[in-house]
């Protein structure tokens, strides 16, 4: 429930300020008080609370799968074995279907990674808004957003990645000439139009990262505002709105993580491709 002793303004804007450490304007570090104290420290901050859950999540990732493979039955299998199951099994078909049987060591535990580590990180935006904000008050943490995904520094920060292992193997695969090659004499092949070339195909490679980072961003703070406008309603319309937007939400949580993943493999195996394939 929004807290009576703010305006509703104060209150979004309270909910949607990070925890964040960094560089003030005089020289020294610190934790931002309030949100102009954080704007103040521009790029030399960063958001201490994406960090902890986004890191935190991924731990329980890795712990959760790791546990459940050790203990792994051929009997029948409980609950979460299956999850996990069906979880590497989806990815395997899509991987499948997408990169076809091409070596690659590293296509299959990245998807798997994408898919449940972004997933987790949805999921966090079905917490209520206001209990761990509440509970990092009463421990003296001002600001705490818990969606790591709403926060485009994280998404950001993951595409970027992804990308630079397209760009590692199209060097790798099709090696240095080839990839010059493939964003010199494309679409247009002729040497003429190089110039022209670099730049349609500097373009279509930006356009990469940044439709992949900014989509999941985009979709996880709509939503995450959509549940803090719910909870600045009266009571007793908070629970009528929040569950059919909390249930539909699940879609959007589920379906984004998959988007993410499939096209982290899409972008990879475009890198695979070669003239002879």
């Amino acid at each position: 429930m929004a807290s009576d002793t703010l305006t509703s303004s104060e209150y979004i804007k309270h909910h949607l300020t990070h925890l964040t450490y960094g560089r003030f304007p005089d020289g020294h570090w610190g934790f931002g008080g309030n949100a102009e104290e954080i704007e103040a420290m521009g790029f030399m901050a960063i958001h201490v609370d994406s960090m902890f859950w986004s890191i935190s999540l991924g731990i329980f990732f890795l712990w959760l799968f790791r546990t459940v493979a050790k203990n792994a039955t051929a009997g029948v299998p409980g609950n979460l074995q299956n999850f996990v199951e069906i979880s590497v099994e989806f990815v395997d078909d899509n991987i499948r279907s997408v990169f076809g049987e091409q070596n690659n060591p590293l296509i299959a535990p990245l998807s798997l990674t994408i898919l449940i580590w972004v997933f987790l990180m949805n999921l966090m935006d079905l917490v209520p808004v206001d209990w761990i904000p509440l509970l990092s008050g009463l421990m003296g943490i001002h600001y705490m957003k818990v969606v790591s995904t709403a926060d485009p520094n994280v998404t950001m920060g993951m595409s970027i990645s992804i990308f630079f292992l397209v760009l590692y193997y199209s060097i790798r695969v099709k090696g240095p000439i080839g990839f010059l090659k493939e964003i010199s004499l494309h679409p247009i092949p002729i040497k003429a139009a190089i110039p022209l070339n670099m730049v349609l195909e500097s373009v279509t490679l930006l356009s990469k990262p940044l439709s992949q980072g900014l989509r999941l961003f985009g979709n996880m703070y709509a939503g995450e505002l959509i549940f803090i406008l719910i909870a600045l309603l009266p009571f007793y319309l908070q629970w009528t709105l929040a569950l059919p937007w909390a249930i539909f939400h699940i879609l959007i949580i589920s379906l984004q993580a998959f988007v993410f993943m499939i096209l982290t493999i899409v972008y990879i195996t475009q890198a695979h491709k070669t003239e002879d394939h």
